[in-house]
C-alpha cells in the first residue's frame, strides 16, 4: 500500500516490520499561534515527501507527522509517498509515482530515508568510480583521471546517485532537500524483528553515522541542501530523558511520538525558512 494523494491526516496501517500503536494521551500537540509563521515563501506550496515509517501517516486521525505540523506552522500542502520499511532503493519507484501524480510539478521535495539501509546492512559503497581517460585541454589531448557516478542499487551511495539524478532530471525548478535520519534507540516489534540501537555496527561493520555522512556528501555532489536532523533535531532516543519524544519507551525507541514530530517540524520550520521552495 502506498500514498499518492494530498495528505491532511490519512489512515494507513504500519507495514513491513512496524506495528500500529494505540494513541497515547500525548498525541496531537496543539500549535501555539506564536509558533505559526504565515505569509512566508512556503505558504501554500506543494511539498512532496519521500520516506519510510518515519513519514508514513499513523493509522489514526488523532495523530500527526512532522509534515502535518509544518502545514499548521507554515501553510505547506504535503503530498506523501512513504511506506514503512522502505530503503533508499524504493524511493526511486515512489519518485516515479509522485511524478506521474503531479506532472505539473511540485514546489519542493523532502527526502527522509536511510535508517532502513543501515538496519538492513546495505553496503555504504562509493559515489564514483575513477579511471584514466583522454580529454582535450586547450587543444591538446591530455591523459587525466576521470570519475563516473556509480549508478547501482546495491550500495547506499549508488542509490543516492540514482535517486538524485532522477529527481534532478524530473524537477529542475524544484527545491529538493535531503533530511538525515535521527538517532536510533532499540526497538522490538516482534520476536523476529528486534533492532539494536545505533551504537552497534550493522553486518557490514558500518554505523548509522556512516550513512548520515554519505547523505551529507550526496548533497554536496548533487547540489542538494541537507537538513541534518541527526545533528540539529536535538532528539536522542536512547536516553530515558527523551521518553516523551518516542513511541513506546520499552519497545519502540526508534519512531518519534507526536511530541517528537512536533519538535522535528519546529526544527524544519526554521531551516526551510532559509530556502526558496522553488526557483520560479
Amino acid at each position: 500500500m502506498r500514498l499518492i494523494n494530498k495528505v491532511i491526516l490519512l489512515a494507513l496501517p504500519f507495514i513491513a516490520g512496524c506495528v500500529a500503536e494505540s494513541v497515547s494521551a500525548r498525541s496531537v500537540i496543539p500549535v501555539p499561534e506564536s509558533h505559526v509563521t504565515p505569509g512566508t515563501q512556503w505558504q501554500g506550496k506543494k511539498v512532496g515527501v519521500l520516506g519510510d515509517s518515519m513519514s508514513q501517516p499513523r493509522d489514526t486521525t488523532q495523530s500527526k507527522r512532522f509534515y502535518n505540523y509544518l502545514a499548521d506552522l507554515m501553510g505547506i500542502e504535503p503530498y506523501v509517498y512513504a511506506v514503512s520499511g522502505y530503503q533508499m532503493k524504493q524511493m526511486l519507484g515512489e519518485a516515479e509515482r509522485m511524478h506521474a501524480d503531479h506532472p505539473e510539478g511540485l514546489d519542493a521535495i523532502l527526502i527522509w530515508a536511510g535508517t532502513n539501509d543501515y538496519n538492513s546492512s546495505i553496503p555504504v559503497g562509493e559515489f564514483f568510480t575513477e579511471e584514466p581517460a583522454e580529454v582535450n585541454v586547450n587543444g591538446v589531448m591530455s591523459r587525466r583521471m576521470h570519475r563516473t557516478h556509480v549508478m547501482s542499487d546495491s550500495t547506499f551511495c549508488g542509490r543516492i546517485n540514482m535517486l538524485l539524478s532522477t529527481l534532478k532530471d524530473r524537477y529542475p525548478e524544484t527545491q529538493i532537500v535531503i533530511l538525515t535520519p535521527i538517532h536510533r534507540g532499540p526497538a522490538r516489534f516482534s520476536g523476529k524483528n528486534i533492532q539494536p540501537p545505533e551504537d552497534y555496527a550493522n553486518a557490514t561493520g558500518a554505523y548509522l553515522d556512516d550513512y548520515v555522512s554519505a547523505l551529507r556528501r550526496g548533497g554536496e555532489i548533487w547540489s542538494v541542501p541537507v537538513i541534518d536532523l541527526f545533528s540539529i533535531s536535538g532528539l536522542y532516543p536512547a536516553s530515558r530523558g527523551y521518553d516523551d519524544y518516542i513511541q513506546k519507551v520499552d519497545t519502540d525507541r526508534l519512531h518519534p511520538s507526536d511530541l517528537g514530530h512536533y519538535r522535528l517540524a519546529r526544527t524544519l520550520q526554521f531551516q526551510l525558512m532559509a530556502l526558496p521552495p522553488d526557483w520560479r
